[in-house]
């Protein structure tokens, strides 16, 4: 078991390398980037991330809980018409090391029925590894290469950016979440880093 809740806002290269069963980046020579979304579809909040990325002619992936999924079926729906991934991030956002593998394997279950995706981040970061070996053959597992910790209270919105901007690389997968907790720091935040990656000439993409 690991915990990236409290890892820097690039992991370390011992834990990626470790778990190298999951994806934690896409390595390449061209300068693509790979936003992505945890916690969704929320109202307001989600809506909100999907005006940002229209605005921007960006794509992302979106890692949705699948409650959340079916209490708002539509802005569901709108994140897979214009074009964006989705992922299944658990049906009640299960924290993996305090539940049992059977429990946690049914929650990632219910989701599958109303996400249909191969890509599977786990909450919070927290998997066992009995978890991830009975996923692994019929998921990626994604991971991350940037987290910007936008729902730490604590963490200003210009911290937040500098956590985005200061550490993004050719090839990163950045978290961000569309989430209560996250809104102050979002919406202060993605449209500055959206602007600041075009600016650099990054390209968005969804993860394959």
């Amino acid at each position: 078991m690991f915990n990236i809740m409290f890892a820097p806002v690039r992991p370390p290269y011992l834990l990626r390398k470790f778990y190298s069963d999951f994806t934690w980046n896409m390595p390449g020579e061209d300068r693509k980037i790979y936003l992505t979304f945890d916690d969704g579809p929320l109202p307001g909040i989600t809506e909100f991330v999907l005006d940002a990325l229209k605005a921007h002619n960006a794509k992302a992936t979106f890692f949705c809980v699948g409650n959340n999924v079916k209490q708002n079926a539509e802005i569901f729906q709108r994140t897979v018409d214009e074009g964006h991934r989705i992922g299944n991030h658990t049906y009640f956002h299960k924290n993996g090391w305090y539940t049992p593998v059977p429990e946690y394997l049914q929650d990632v279950s219910d989701a599958a029925q109303l996400i249909n995706s191969n890509l599977f981040r786990p909450p919070y970061g927290k998997i066992k590894l009995r978890q991830a070996q009975a996923l692994l053959p019929h998921y990626k597992i994604i991971m991350w290469d940037v987290i910007s910790y936008d729902w730490d209270q604590s963490v200003s919105p210009e911290q937040c950016l500098d956590n985005v901007t200061l550490n993004t690389r050719p090839g990163s997968i950045v978290v961000f979440h569309d989430n209560i907790k996250a809104i102050g720091n979002l919406k202060e935040v993605l449209p500055k880093y959206l602007e600041y990656l075009k600016q650099n000439e990054f390209s968005f993409e969804v993860i394959p």
